[in-house]
């Protein structure tokens, strides 16, 4: 939801209560309810939102009912809903960082847990490529959220060192990722995909200069799962395997370009940030961040047309690896931070 549909929690924001809200961000599931943060012109708030056929006790039941307040949304404020979920039957839940994209729990998977039968469900449909990838991967993405690290600095509560230390790890990751992407800039498998617009290691590096100070070379380290993410990306690149850096590019490119852009305003607002501090979030220079999803979307869908089913699944696999090692990240964060506070 926070990844791919951030406008969907907005127009259940507006809808449910607050018609003037500017951002909504889902940070929370419970039995009852969903739950929203909201912020409007009057500052910020947490909407819960009732599900729609009453109490839900297992985890696909969150789809359903998630994809039933849309509709309701889209009812209630005059809107069309997208074809795929003209009917009940077209549940979908995004992904992201960041790409990409509710939560349904605390506990973190790791790479790969998902059962088989999940992507093999998700391959035999008539969807769009990009929606099987959101949907293959959406329990991966509300366990990146959950992790208790993100959480706190999504929730606002947590310190300027966090956020640091945050930064730090992007450097690491994106040194990778953007490797990688250079690699292939003149495949037409992906070229579709990237756009100079999209390079984050110079905003990363005047991040860090303004955060840490210009010896922050010397003074920044990758935890051991960023070391591993980062070694993952260079496999996969090395192997000449397209779709695999594409499985990492969408995780992480696309949840920037949608979630990310809430935690910029959040730690922007919290710790008296302009753009310095926050330039990696600002991607201003790609235009219309909708119209660029839009077009990602599509290309990921002109992707899929040309991989065959046991491509697709490596693929859907490699999506899920990526925010398996996104999550074990936030926990190595979680691990530093208590042991330096020991």
């Amino acid at each position: 939801m926070n990844g791919d549909h951030a406008e969907d929690n907005l127009l259940i924001a507006r809808a449910f209560g607050h018609p003037e809200a500017t951002a909504s961000r889902m940070i929370d599931v419970t039995t009852e309810s969903g739950v929203w943060l909201i912020a409007d012109p009057s500052g910020e708030h947490e909407l819960a939102v009732r599900w729609p056929t009453g109490p839900i006790a297992e985890r696909p039941e969150i789809r359903r009912e998630v994809v039933a307040l849309y509709r309701a949304a889209c009812e209630e404020l005059g809107i069309e809903p997208r074809e795929e979920h003209a009917t009940q039957g077209g549940a979908e839940v995004g992904a992201g960082h960041h790409d990409n994209h509710g939560r349904r729990g605390r506990h973190a998977h790791h790479a790969g847990e998902a059962s088989e039968g999940e992507s093999a469900d998700a391959l035999e449909s008539d969807k769009p490529f990009s929606v099987v990838v959101r949907e293959s991967s959406w329990s991966d993405h509300s366990d990146s959220e959950g992790a208790s690290f993100m959480e706190e600095i999504m929730r606002g509560r947590g310190t300027m060192q966090d956020y640091i230390d945050l930064v730090a790890q992007h450097y690491f990751m994106y040194e990778a990722l953007e490797e990688a992407a250079a690699r292939f800039a003149d495949d037409p498998r992906f070229a579709s995909f990237h756009s100079d617009a999209l390079l984050r290691m110079p905003a990363l590096e005047a991040d860090l200069a303004h955060l840490v100070g210009d010896d922050w070379r010397d003074r920044v380290e990758a935890v051991p799962a960023t070391a591993a993410y980062a070694a993952r990306i260079r496999e996969v690149a090395e192997e000449g395997w397209v779709a695999g850096v594409v499985a990492h590019h969408y995780t992480r490119y696309l949840g920037d370009l949608s979630g990310g852009q809430m935690i910029a305003r959040r730690v922007a607002k919290q710790h008296g940030l302009e753009r310095d501090g926050i330039a990696f979030y600002d991607f201003s220079e790609l235009g219309s961040l909708t119209e660029f999803k839009n077009g990602y979307r599509a290309a990921l869908d002109a992707l899929g047309t040309g991989l065959d089913d046991a491509e697709q699944a490596r693929m859907l696999d490699e999506v899920r690896a990526a925010y398996g090692f996104n999550t074990a990240v936030f926990v190595d964060l979680g691990k530093q931070k208590a042991a330096a506070s020991a």
